[in-house]
């Protein structure tokens, strides 16, 4: 029992030792970090306002500077302003020949670094930035990676609000291509050249979800552009956003075809209920003109015809023609009804001069027979009097003859409501209404939409 105490004890003082080796050991790599960012970024040792020279240290090539990035997210895509916000994690990588270290045999992979200054950097900007911060919290979002071979690796999370000119001509069945463009502000390409990273340069978070958009597809390409003072490194992202349709469908289209729609239901009320058909009409009419007014409140203001508009547009007309509808109707009506009332006061006054007429024939033809025959002898009423029965049968005859037709009944059933002859003017304008608004407005939708949704972009570069 005894030997086994010591066993035990044997061993866990050789545990205790080889641990406090290892300890001293990380310490001295720590120090020999340190001694090494003494060594190559010392006083005197480094300068970094010198750019790094070309490939393979030639000094007159220009510095190779490869970039990536990963989109964290896409917060916001603003139509209004046309801009959008992007957060990401921005790359830059070099060589600085001058940054060379020993390893100690592999065991120090890189050196971290968390203050840019230290060394030089490439003076990339964003062209198309509105607004941008770099993320502080808890601690700058940024490092500085020195490889043993002279490369460096810069890394950094910042939030951008981008720049994004859109064309509004099919909205909302539009897609936008919104770019991200990154220059040198300074060095020219005899001096700085940016190239993206071989193996997508470009990485798009799994889950991202967008509102409004849906983002299709991105493409990275170069955009070199000359100036006055030189040609500069330029490189760009294209993202081609495509609009959710069913927001609109639900928000916009629907309603505005529920509005066309009620403001039809005044073709099928009494020509004669003009309260209910004009506040029908004028309510619809509100309504529809609020709709337009705040779907346009939500666009910037643009000199060209966007889908949204023509769609309003027509429905606003459609909405107005069935008031005038209206107008025209209450019109025919008093219009027939005053005609009517001058042909009945005209059919009156023709049959009282009928009547005054025979009535004096009478007359006349009695005193003449008086003026002929007056020895008769035979009793014979020498003038006939108003009610006699040959006159009276005479007066009969011809109101008979002055009474207008009839006019039957023509609106019993369903087919009695379409136009014919015998209904009025006013029935038929309404019946024909009933028909035609519903034809054009689906003869619109045909158009609109076959016109739209197959349409492909003028813009598109994909």
């Amino acid at each position: 029992m005894g030997s086994g105490h010591y066993i035990w004890a044997i061993f866990f003082f050789a545990s205790l030792c080889s641990a406090s080796l290892a300890n001293n050991a990380k310490i001295n790599f720590r120090e020999k970090e340190k001694k090494v960012l003494d060594q190559i970024l010392g006083a005197g040792k480094y300068d970094a306002r010198i750019r790094p020279s070309g490939i393979n240290g030639t000094e007159n090539a220009p510095t190779l500077v490869y970039v990536n990035m990963f989109l964290r997210s896409i917060s916001k895509i603003d139509d209004y302003k046309m801009e959008y916000s992007v957060q990401l994690t921005f790359r830059e990588q070099w060589t600085d020949e001058r940054l060379k270290f020993d390893d100690i045999q592999g065991r120090l992979k890189y050196l971290t670094l968390t203050e840019a200054n230290r060394v030089w950097m490439p003076d990339l900007f964003f062209s198309n930035e509105k607004e941008g911060h770099f993320h502080n919290i808890i601690m700058p979002n940024v490092y500085i990676r020195i490889f043993p071979n002279g490369s460096v690796l810069y890394s950094i999370r910042i939030s951008l609000t981008l720049a994004c000119p859109m064309n509004l001509k099919l909205y909302p069945l539009d897609r936008q291509i919104c770019s991200l463009r990154m220059a040198s502000y300074g060095w020219t390409t005899n001096d700085l050249v940016f190239l993206w990273k071989e193996g997508d340069p470009v990485q798009v978070v799994k889950n991202l979800h967008l509102p409004r958009f849906t983002l299709e597809k991105f493409l990275t390409d170069y955009c070199n552009s000359k100036t006055n003072t030189g040609e500069y490194s330029c490189l760009k992202v294209d993202l081609l956003f495509k609009r959710e349709f069913s927001y609109y469908l639900i928000q916009i289209y629907i309603p505005c075809c529920m509005l066309v729609i009620v403001s039809w239901v005044s073709f099928w009320l009494d020509q004669g209920a003009v309260p209910a058909r004009v506040s029908l009409g004028v309510t619809t009419l509100l309504t529809m003109a609020t709709q337009t007014s705040g779907i346009n409140a939500s666009l910037p203001p643009v000199s060209y015809t966007k889908a949204i508009d023509v769609w309003t547009g027509v429905c606003l007309t459609f909405v107005f023609g069935a008031l005038l509808e209206f107008a025209l109707v209450n019109y025919a009506s008093r219009s027939g009804l005053n005609k009517a009332n001058r042909a009945a006061d005209i059919h009156k006054e023709n049959l009282k001069k009928k009547r005054r007429d025979l009535e004096q024939a009478s007359l006349d033809a009695a005193s003449d027979l008086l003026d002929t025959d007056s020895n008769a002898t035979f009793a014979m009423p020498l003038v006939r009097h108003p009610g006699d029965p040959m006159a009276l049968e005479k007066l009969r005859q011809c109101e008979v003859h002055m009474q207008p037709p009839k006019r039957p009944n023509c609106c019993k059933t369903w087919l009695s409501k379409f136009p014919t002859r015998q209904c009025s003017r006013s029935k038929r304008i309404d019946v024909i209404s009933r028909i035609t608004f519903p034809l054009v407005f689906a003869l619109f939708n045909l158009v609109y939409w076959s016109t739209y949704l197959f349409r492909e972009e003028e813009d598109e570069t994909f």
